[in-house]
């Protein structure tokens, strides 16, 4: 497999986010879904409203999120509408709770954990998906970034529930409590992504895989009580391939000088968290193997 053209630069800010998005020369169609995290009440690395706001008003987008499996603040539409709202996204965007309504199955080809993935109802409605993401860690995945917003982040609360305890159960009252390998987990989050990657291109839609590298903390945005940043801001990352995408932001971490980089890479390893681009390589969703271009 040729190499994935990854774009990248250093600045983080309104402008460079557009410039980078413009690199990658795509023009995106139709109705424009995109998926961030919202953050949980209480933590502080999701993405800020005056960093992607002006890029996703440029594309008439619609802020797109699913309720989460744990219990908290973003675990029914009503609550998780109020917390947007509080982090800001409400001012630019519309924002649409996709599983609020329903949710549908779609098949996972060739898994060996997932039989198919639950993904909120409404993301029919896109015609073109930006998987804007947050670089960080995350203390089940290891990290967090396209991967993850695209399994985890796109999966509906029953869809979630179902990935997190490898395709054992659909109940998150249950997921927690079923025993399964880290490693499986991992492959699960990958096999999820390539379910979402398949059913857009079976329906002719779109989607751009974008990653800021900034406030990168060992704990994850839908934690409450997330730690503080601990290494430097690396950038971001721009590209077709979310595995591409993925393997820069994780070889930027490794690659840092900052001394904060090797709590970063313990708890990526601790989680088998690397596993996910070489898994999901072999699956057929991308490739580790990058030209990574300045702009």
């Amino acid at each position: 497999m040729e190499r994935a053209k990854v774009y990248y630069t250093k600045e983080i800010t309104p402008e460079s986010l557009i410039r980078i998005y413009k690199a990658l020369n795509v023009e995106l169609k139709g109705n424009i879904g995109v998926k961030v995290s919202t953050g949980e009440r209480g933590s502080k690395g999701y993405l800020k409203a005056d960093l992607i706001g002006p890029f996703v008003k440029s594309l008439n987008g619609t802020i797109i999120e699913c309720n989460t499996a744990y219990p908290g603040a973003r675990n029914t539409e009503e609550e998780h509408l109020k917390v947007a709202e509080e982090h800001g996204f409400t001012s630019f965007a519309n924002v649409d709770i996709m599983d609020g309504k329903g949710e549908f199955k779609i098949p996972v080809n060739n898994g060996k954990h997932l039989k198919y993935d639950i993904i909120g109802e409404n993301f029919k409605n896109y015609d073109s998906i930006i998987n804007l993401a947050h670089g960080k860690g995350h203390a089940m995945g290891g990290f967090g970034a396209n991967l993850k917003n695209q399994s985890i982040g796109i999966a509906s609360r029953n869809g979630k529930a179902y990935i997190h305890s490898c395709g054992q159960t659909e109940d998150p009252n249950e997921c927690w409590t079923v025993s399964y390998e880290q490693k499986d987990f991992i492959e699960s989050m990958a096999e999820a992504a390539k379910a979402v990657a398949d059913y857009l291109k079976e329906n002719n839609k779109q989607i751009i895989y974008i990653t800021v590298m900034n406030a990168i903390s060992v704990d994850c945005d839908c934690d409450a009580h997330q730690k503080d940043p601990l290494m430097e801001d690396l950038g971001i990352v721009a590209s077709l391939d979310p595995v591409a995408n993925d393997q820069a932001f994780i070889d930027m971490v490794w690659n840092s000088t900052d001394p904060g980089h090797t709590k970063m890479m313990e708890r990526v390893d601790r989680q088998v968290g690397r596993h996910i681009t070489e898994y999901a390589e072999e699956i057929g969703l991308g490739t580790t193997q990058y030209e990574l271009i300045e702009i």
